[in-house]
C-alpha cells in the first residue's frame, strides 16, 4: 500500500459551500487539438464542486483509502515543522497545485526516500526541481491542458480590463460616486493595437484565438514556430524571440514555463523596449518577471500596466510590493482553478493514480519527467532549447 501527500490551499474562510451558483457543468468530451478530457474509469465528486481545498481533497481520498492506501490531506507546506516535511520521508506520492505549490526543492526529493512519483494537479510542474526528479528517478506528471482555456480565458479578462482600467471604475461604484472622467482618464480600446504573445503552446495559442476577434495586431515568440496555416489565418506576425517582440506591442501576454532560461527574463532592460504604456499579463510564472523592475516601470509610467495572477513566492507574502503597486490587475493564483477546470484536473489525477497503481503507462501528454530524463510534455515543454 502507498502513502500518498495531497497537498490543496485552504477551505473558505466560512467553510465549504453549501450552494452554488450553477448546478451543473457544460459537457466538453474534447479538447481544442482533439486530446480526450481525463478518462479514469470512476469518480466521487459532483462537477462544480469545490475540490481544490482541503476539504474537497481532490475527490480521491474515499477512493484511495478504499483501496488501504494511507491518505494525508493537508495545507500545511512551509516552515520548520510543516505537515509536508513531516510526511514527506515516507511518502510515495506527492500532489499538489501550481496554485498552492508543496514546493519539491533537491533538498526535500532527498529527504523523500520513497517518492516515486510528483503530481501537478494542473499544468505546470517546475514547483519540483526536475533535474534533481530526472537523477533520482522520480516520475513528475500532471495534467495537461486541464485548465489551459481557464487561463487563456482569464488573460483575455486581464488584458481588457488593463486597456480598459476597468478596475478604478469598478472601484468608483462601489464607493458611491460618479465621477466619469476620472473613471476615462486611462481608458482605452483594444482594438487596432499591437498584441503579442510569448509562449504560443497551448495556452499561448488560445489567447491568440481569443484575441483575434478584437481586430488587433497579433505577434508571437515561440521556439516552435506554428504552423502556417494558423499564422495566415489569425494574420499572426512572427518573432525570434521576446528581444525582438516586445519593441512592436502594445500589450504583451506571457504563457512561457518557468527555466533557467526564462527566469527574470523581464527585466529592467527588456523592459525600456517596450512601447512607453504598453502593458503586460502574466499568467505563467511570477518569477520570469524581475519583481522590483516590474514595480519600477509602472511607478515611472514605462509600462501603463501589469496583471497576471502568479507570483514568487506563492503565496506572496502581505508586503509583496504587487499588492500596492500603481495600476495593477493581479490576482491571486486563481485563473486554472476554476469550478470547472477543478473537474478536470481532480478527474485527471484520479486517471494518473489508477495507471500508476496498475502499473500501466501514462498518458504520454501527461509526463514531464520519467525514467531518467524528460519525457512527453516535459521534453518539449522543458528541455533545453537546442
Amino acid at each position: 500500500m502507498a502513502k500518498i501527500i495531497i497537498v490543496l490551499y485552504p477551505d473558505p474562510v466560512g467553510g465549504q459551500p453549501t450552494s452554488y451558483a450553477r448546478d451543473s457543468l457544460p459537457v466538453i468530451e474534447k479538447y481544442p487539438n482533439g486530446q480526450t478530457l481525463p478518462t479514469p474509469k470512476a469518480t466521487d465528486f459532483q462537477p462544480g464542486t469545490l475540490l481544490g481545498s482541503v476539504s474537497g481533497g481532490l475527490g480521491l481520498v474515499n477512493w484511495l483509502e478504499s483501496l488501504g492506501h494511507t491518505v494525508v490531506v493537508t495545507d500545511s507546506k512551509e516552515g520548520a515543522d510543516s505537515v509536508l516535511d513531516r510526511e514527506l520521508p515516507d511518502a510515495d506520492v506527492v500532489i499538489s497545485q501550481p496554485f498552492w505549490p508543496a514546493y519539491l526543492t533537491a533538498e526535500r526529493l532527498d529527504a523523500a526516500k520513497n517518492l516515486k512519483i510528483a503530481i501537478t494537479a494542473g499544468i505546470g510542474s517546475d514547483h519540483v526541481d526536475l533535474p534533481a526528479a530526472i537523477d533520482k528517478g522520480i516520475t513528475v506528471a500532471e495534467v495537461t491542458y486541464c485548465n489551459s482555456i481557464s487561463v487563456a480565458e482569464h488573460t483575455v479578462m486581464q488584458v481588457l480590463a488593463l486597456v480598459r482600467d476597468y478596475i478604478p471604475q469598478y472601484k468608483i461604484v462601489v464607493d458611491g460616486g460618479w465621477n466619469i472622467a476620472d473613471a476615462v482618464a486611462r481608458s482605452y480600446d483594444l482594438e487596432g493595437m499591437d498584441v503579442g504573445v510569448f509562449g504560443a503552446g497551448r495556452i499561448g495559442s488560445a489567447v491568440l484565438e481569443r484575441l483575434a476577434p478584437f481586430d488587433v495586431k497579433l505577434h508571437y515568440s515561440d521556439r516552435y514556430r506554428l504552423p502556417a496555416e494558423v499564422e495566415e489565418r489569425l494574420k499572426l506576425t512572427w518573432h525570434d524571440d521576446i528581444r525582438s517582440l516586445v519593441p512592436h506591442l502594445d500589450v504583451l501576454t506571457v504563457h512561457a514555463p518557468l527555466t533557467a532560461e526564462t527566469q527574470g527574463l523581464i527585466d529592467d532592460e527588456l523592459l525600456s523596449t517596450f512601447r512607453h504604456g504598453s502593458y503586460i499579463v502574466n499568467p505563467a510564472r511570477g518569477a520570469i518577471a524581475d519583481r522590483d523592475a516590474i514595480v519600477r516601470a509602472l511607478e515611472s509610467g514605462q509600462l501603463g500596466g501589469y496583471a497576471g495572477d502568479v507570483w514568487f513566492p506563492q503565496p506572496a507574502p502581505a508586503d509583496h510590493p504587487w499588492r500596492t503597486m500603481p495600476h495593477h490587475g493581479m490576482t491571486p493564483h486563481t485563473s486554472g482553478t476554476s469550478l470547472s477546470a477543478q473537474s478536470r484536473y481532480a478527474a485527471g489525477v484520479r486517471e494518473i493514480l489508477e495507471n500508476f497503481f496498475e502499473g500501466t503507462p501514462l498518458r504520454d501528454e501527461y509526463i514531464i519527467v520519467q525514467g531518467g530524463g524528460y519525457a512527453g510534455t516535459g521534453a518539449h515543454s522543458y528541455a533545453a532549447k537546442k
